[in-house]
Parts: C-alpha cells; sequence; structure tokens
C-alpha cells in the first residue's frame, strides 16, 4: 500500500502536538513550522507570517490540514497584519498550493466564536454576520471560512469550528490554564451575570479524534468540535477549586447579556467523532502535566 502524504501546520500547537502522535507507518508527515525541528515529523522551514511561496512545500501531499494560527491573535492593532498573515493569506495560499497540485483533502481550523454569543446552542446552519463586532481575529477565521468555500468544487474541503479545546501542553495564557492560575492564587474569577457564559470545551483527544475523521471524509463540511458539557463558568472553576484543594474566587459583574458560547455537536457527533471526554476528567489530564 502507498503512504498517504500528510502536510500540517501549526504542529507545535495543542491540537498540532497532540495530532502527530498519532500518525503511524504507511503516513509520510510534512510538519510546517518556524520554530526547527519537531519530532516524529519531516519539518518545512516556512514561517507563514513572512513572505513565502507554495514552491516551498513538498509536492505529492494527499491531506493538508492548516491548524496554524497567529500567536499574537490578542494583540489588535498592533499585530494586524501578522494575525492576517497566518490566519487568512496563509489559508488562501495553501488552498492554492492544494489545487496546482492535486491534494484530494483539506481540512480547515477555525472557531466557534465566528457564530458570536447567545442563549442556544450554535448549529452549523446559522446564518452568520460578517460584522466587526466579531473581533479581527474571529474575522480572519470567518474570511478564511469564506475563501475555502471557493474551492469546493476542486477538492474536499471540511472546515472545523472548534469550541475552547484543552488539554496537557496548552499555552498557559489560554482560558482553562488562566481559570486554573486565578483559582490556584486566589485571583478572583470574572463572571458577567450571575454564573458567567456557559460553553462546552472540547478536550484535546477529542479534537484529536475529529481531525482525523475530518481528514477522510467524503465531501466537504462545516463541522463544530466541541465537548459533552454545557458548564457556566462559575460552575468550571467549581470543579478547579475541587481538584486543587482551594475553593474559587469570584468577581459578578452584573448583565442582562446572555454571552454563552455553545457549540451544537449533533453533526459532530454523527460525522466525526462523538466527545467522550467529561470536563472533570480532562482537567485531572492537564492538572497532572502542570503539577
Amino acid at each position: 500500500m502507498s503512504s498517504k502524504k500528510i502536510l500540517i501546520t501549526g504542529a507545535s500547537g495543542l491540537i498540532g502536538s497532540h495530532l502527530v502522535r498519532t500518525f503511524r507507518a504507511g503516513e509520510e508527515v510534512y510538519a510546517v513550522s518556524r520554530s526547527g525541528n519537531l519530532p516524529e515529523v519531516k519539518t518545512v522551514d516556512v514561517d507563514l507570517a513572512a513572505e513565502w511561496s507554495i514552491d516551498d512545500l513538498p509536492r505529492d501531499i494527499d491531506v493538508v490540514v492548516h491548524l496554524a494560527q497567529s500567536e499574537h491573535y490578542r494583540e489588535f492593532p498592533e499585530r494586524a497584519e501578522d494575525i492576517f498573515a497566518v490566519n487568512t493569506l496563509s489559508t488562501l495560499k495553501l488552498l492554492d498550493y492544494a489545487r496546482s497540485t492535486g491534494v484530494k483533502q483539506f481540512v480547515l481550523a477555525s472557531t466557534g466564536g465566528v457564530y458570536g454569543s447567545g442563549a442556544d446552542s450554535f448549529s452549523e446552519e446559522k446564518t452568520i454576520a460578517a460584522k466587526g463586532e466579531l473581533g479581527f481575529y474571529v474575522g480572519t477565521r470567518l474570511c478564511s471560512e469564506i475563501l475555502s468555500e471557493c474551492y469546493q468544487t476542486l477538492m474536499n474541503v471540511v472546515c472545523l469550528r472548534f469550541f475552547f479545546v484543552y488539554g496537557p501542553g496548552q499555552r498557559k495564557n489560554m482560558l482553562i490554564p488562566r481559570l486554573i492560575d486565578s483559582v490556584r492564587n486566589g485571583k478572583p474569577v470574572q463572571l458577567h451575570g450571575e454564573n458567567g457564559l456557559s460553553i462546552n470545551p472540547a478536550y484535546v483527544g477529542d479534537a484529536v479524534a475529529a481531525v482525523r475523521r475530518a481528514m477522510v471524509i467524503e465531501g466537504s463540511h462545516k463541522l463544530n468540535v466541541a465537548g459533552p458539557e454545557a458548564l457556566s463558568l462559575r460552575t468550571i472553576a467549581d470543579i478547579i477549586g475541587e481538584e486543587v484543594g482551594r475553593p474559587p474566587v469570584f468577581e459578578v459583574n452584573p448583565s442582562d447579556d446572555n454571552r454563552d458560547l455553545l457549540g451544537d455537536t449533533e453533526r459532530m457527533r454523527s460525522a466525526l467523532h462523538v466527545p467522550e471526554v467529561r470536563f472533570r476528567d480532562g482537567l485531572r489530564l492537564l492538572l497532572s502535566e502542570m503539577s
């Protein structure tokens, strides 16, 4: 059997670093990276935030998995060009690379943030309004989704909208590690409304399983990737407090706005993967690494 060749961006990130560990014999993996050699894969020295050419990438690739995001995603407007270059321009260039080299499957990472927020869980059928209030980072992700739609007659394009992925190896400035730090150190957890927003965070193992399935699924799709539980920030902080042995401190800001961000997982369950890891179990795995 001939080997399958896979090009992945964002291999040093949370999802990417766990994904590369799942590749086996018969899967030849090339990782686009500016951070040097990565274990278990062949490294392609390309900085997506700088000038680069599709000629820098290997040929005869079967699947592109585009997980990269700008590490400066919170630094708008100071790093707007970097955010756009990595999140949007690189997507266009990779799509054109895929088209010109005969790639059959393109997996694109996006975010559940494209929905905004609201009282109900968001399904993929929801019409998304492209408004500046989504924020610059989310706007660049939405632009990438729109660009990718134009290539769906040329290859399978599977867009994955991730909801608050967490797990071992995650950067300390992301939501769940920040909440852990606040609870452990007695810093107030900010809540908008009595319980704060509700989310359904996805453990990284479930997210990786969804990506693996997206690499082989037939047709083009937009699919949420979220966890099995809807939890308020208050509940999440309480669970963290129980696991670290210190009750959380809350600071409640009165709010009438419903700012929940919940992903409907019906399509995920039928087309990709049934999320299995409950938050307390995933948290324990994360805490075991942080201790």
